[in-house]
């Protein structure tokens, strides 16, 4: 009894304990972290002209406060502040305000923005592509010519994007590549986290090649001739050509390039859900000691093999084929196409399955030609394509009595049987498992595919216990609707003049109408924590806009520039590009420093036009904090925090700033 007692006291304590985590006291860093944070804005509103200012300044440090110490999830805290900002037009009297920061009719227009509907677009987009199958060949390329390392992955994923970016917006490539790098990731075996941040640095930097390339550079020839109304004929600045930047842009992919080759593996995160994801043959090879793996081989014209059915040698050395391409390049896998009658053919390809050490003996014996790599079959044996699973044999099954070489297993049901368990005792293959009559309660271990497996769900001559697989329904007859709505968004994002939102979210429609996704796949394609992220930082960028707080900040930077250099003036600008761009959209940023950096230009005897193409092209330096559109894509999948971005990004930050001022006064 006292056992007892002692543990539903500790159960109910632990139960008090995890009930009561949520209330704990912040960790003493945080703790003074806040405290700094705090006092710096009791000195700047000592120090700035108004109190719109000085309200708008504090709320933009809480912002980077909460999002640098992740004190609670980054969609909360903008979401948080964003409600804060509406609630100014509540407390304005006491706050010492005429109106709220933020009119609240207009607090919520991010949800409407031209930004936040482009990405709902392209992740639809992307999902329509990748559901017709065709993302899965674009991996299939990447790996067949990178391989299966992180060190030659990246550079193609990255150099890829990177080259896509230059035509289309970078969230819009990025987003398109997202289904691309999640399916390498899964064959390969690297997480996520360590692909998806070159990818999405790659992306924003690829939009630095063209003038169409980024919504600052697509925005600046309009600002210059804007500019030029109010400037003297002789200071008169032109207009940059598509190809203008192509050399400094260029210059800044590589170095991103370069950056994640070299240091990668030491500023690229690996996140705790990879981390403690569970491993399925890890679970198979403790429950029924089965520790297989899958080899590819290619038969030699010479080998002993040639001739031979499958039947003729796979018992005899405890090895099982799953799948075989044909000399003729016809490829053979699962129901309907792999009989244990099935012949081997010189120069054909076979995927066969096994222990570690029976796969060795079995391609030294018949001069088999090992490939390290899975080629052939990558894509049709790729996780996300088949694995192993259990099923049961049900009382009153029409398979009871019958062995799995009389039912034809592998051909009829496209399961390869790997183990049979029965009453605490496994057989594996190679000790005659095949010849072995089912049973009510058998649980078989089978190769098979997840399309197999979601047939055989319906089967009620078995039970499928594994359910945590890819239900994936492909569509590849619907491919060709996929790409022509595809190239409609992308014809119309480039040649016309239609807003980018309308122009994507026709190709959104247009995949959802024809069937290429329905409306609920189409739901699920959009990452809504990215949405409510985006959506919410928005009125904070309106404020620190409206109020004056970014024009008071521009210039209590500006004013300490007096007496440097011009490459000393023009980095300080791109300095102040590059925070402004953290804290409010790239687009409003360029609005209002172009006109400053122009003055700033003339007045130190510079170009005026080299000084505005700084700012449009340093807005793109935006890698500290998933503020921006790409970052806040990738941040949800890789399960990234904001330190992984701080400690990549803030080495990608300084590179970025280096290698522009160096390339900007080289070129121009």
């Amino acid at each position: 009894m006292s056992v007892t007692n002692t543990s539903d006291n500790k159960n109910e304590a632990d139960l008090k304990s995890s009930t009561a985590a949520p209330k704990r006291q912040l960790p003493m860093k945080q703790l003074v972290a806040g405290g700094v944070f705090l006092a710096l804005a009791l000195l700047i509103s000592q120090m700035v002209p108004s109190i719109e200012i000085a309200w708008v300044s504090a709320i933009l440090l809480l912002t980077i406060y909460l999002f640098a110490f992740e004190i609670v999830g980054v969609d909360v805290a903008a979401a948080t502040i964003m409600v804060l900002l509406g609630l100014t037009g509540l407390f304005a009297p006491i706050m010492g305000l005429s109106e709220g920061l933020v009119p609240n009719s207009e607090l919520f227009n991010g949800f409407s923005s031209n930004a936040v509907i482009s990405i709902i677009a392209v992740m639809i987009i992307g999902a329509g592509l990748d559901k017709t199958g065709l993302m899965g060949k674009v991996a299939n390329w990447i790996l067949k010519v990178g391989g299966t390392t992180e060190t030659r992955i990246i550079p193609i994923i990255s150099s890829t994007v990177g080259f896509i970016s230059c035509f289309m917006q970078n969230v819009g490539a990025a987003a398109l590549f997202l289904p691309v790098v999640s399916r390498i990731s899964g064959r390969t075996g690297l997480p996520l986290s360590r692909l998806l941040m070159p990818m999405g640095f790659c992306a924003i930097l690829g939009g630095t090649m063209t003038m169409i390339g980024s919504s600052p550079l697509i925005l600046l020839n309009d600002l210059i001739l804007t500019s030029n109304q109010t400037l003297p004929a002789d200071q008169q600045m032109d207009t940059w050509s598509l190809f203008s930047v192509t050399p400094v842009g260029i210059c800044l992919v590589i170095t991103g390039i370069l950056y994640f080759m070299v240091a990668g593996r030491f500023v690229l995160p690996t996140t705790q859900g990879e981390d403690t994801s569970t491993n399925t043959m890890d679970y198979f090879k403790e429950i029924y000691g089965l520790d297989c793996e899958v080899m590819e081989v290619m038969v030699a014209s010479d080998s002993p093999l040639v001739g031979q059915t499958l039947e003729d040698f796979e018992t005899e050395n405890s090895v099982r084929v799953t799948a075989v391409q044909l000399a003729n390049g016809k490829q053979r896998i699962g129901n309907g196409g792999l009989a244990r009658t099935v012949a081997v053919e010189e120069n054909s390809v076979l995927a066969v399955i096994g222990e570690a050490s029976a796969l060795e003996a079995f391609a030294s014996k018949y001069e088999l030609q090992r490939r390290p790599d899975m080629e052939t079959f990558s894509e049709a044996l790729s996780s996300g394509k088949s694995g192993i699973a259990e099923l049961v044999i049900p009382p009153g099954s029409q398979l009871i009595g019958k062995s799995a070489l009389e039912l034809r297993l592998r051909n009829v049901y496209g399961l390869t049987l790997m183990a049979l368990h029965r009453s605490g005792q496994t057989s594996h293959a190679g000790q005659g498992v095949r010849a072995i009559e089912f049973e009510p309660g058998d649980t078989l271990v089978c190769h098979t595919s997840w399309e197999s497996l979601a047939r055989l769900e319906r089967d009620r001559n078995l039970v499928v216990m594994t359910q945590s697989y890819p239900k994936e329904e492909l569509r590849p007859h619907k491919v060709n609707w996929a790409l022509g709505f595809f190239v409609i968004a992308l014809t119309m994002v480039l040649f016309t003049d239609i807003r980018l939102s309308v122009a994507l979210m026709t190709g959104a429609m247009g995949m959802i109408l024809s069937g290429v996704l329905s409306i609920d796949e189409a739901y699920e394609a959009v990452s809504w924590k990215t949405v409510f992220l985006l959506a919410s930082l928005i009125p904070l960028g309106m404020a620190v806009e409206s109020t004056g707080t970014a024009a008071w900040i521009a210039d209590q930077t500006l004013s300490l520039l007096e007496g440097m250099p011009i490459w000393g003036i023009q980095a300080a600008v791109a300095v102040l590009a590059t925070f402004f761009t953290l804290v409010m959209s790239n687009v409003g940023a360029t609005v209002l420093l172009v006109p400053l950096a122009v003055n700033i230009a003339i007045g130190a005897g510079a170009d005026p036009a080299v000084f505005a193409l700084t700012v449009a092209l340093a807005t793109s330096n935006s890698f500290l904090i998933p503020t921006h559109q790409v970052n806040a894509l990738i941040m949800g999948p890789a399960g990234y925090r904001v330190p992984d971005f701080i400690r990549a990004g803030g080495i990608m930050t300084i590179l970025f700033l280096v290698v522009l001022i160096v390339m900007m006064n080289l070129v121009f």
